[in-house]
């Protein structure tokens, strides 16, 4: 197993662990997301994050250049995606907050983000077997 299929499958246990509990602990998710995981006041791991999303994305990035792993470039570019989320919760934390406040009120759209996030994560899971 190389290091862009490990990349694959350890985000896609994220994404659906997350969902797994996200389903399981329902509404105590929600509470839990409003006031532990993005409190008003931003948190000291929001910064932790930043260095370590960074960090994660110039590393593959590196894997990319010095290996001759076929499609390599596809799961770093994916990956160097989430630095937008990276950063909007690092630098606007605010704005973040407030979208995750409506995303939680709206069902509706929670269930997409949900949905999404599981068929992403299958995705990564067949790529970590079939790609890489």
């Amino acid at each position: 197993m190389n290091y862009f299929s490990i990349l694959c499958f350890f985000w896609a246990a994220i994404g659906l662990v997350s969902r797994f509990f996200i389903l399981r602990l329902g509404e105590r998710w929600n509470n839990w997301e409003l006031d532990s995981a993005y409190t008003e006041s931003k948190p000291r791991w929001v910064y932790l994050l930043g260095v370590f999303g960074l960090g994660l994305v110039g590393y593959s990035w590196y894997r990319v250049v010095v290996t001759d792993v076929r499609f390599s470039w596809i799961i770093v570019v994916l990956l160097s995606l989430t630095l937008v989320k990276v950063f909007n919760l690092t630098f606007n934390y605010e704005r973040f907050r407030e979208f995750v406040v409506n995303t939680l009120n709206d069902s509706r759209r929670w269930r997409s983000i949900n949905v999404s996030i599981i068929t992403f994560s299958v995705a990564l899971i067949f790529a970590g077997i079939f790609l890489y």
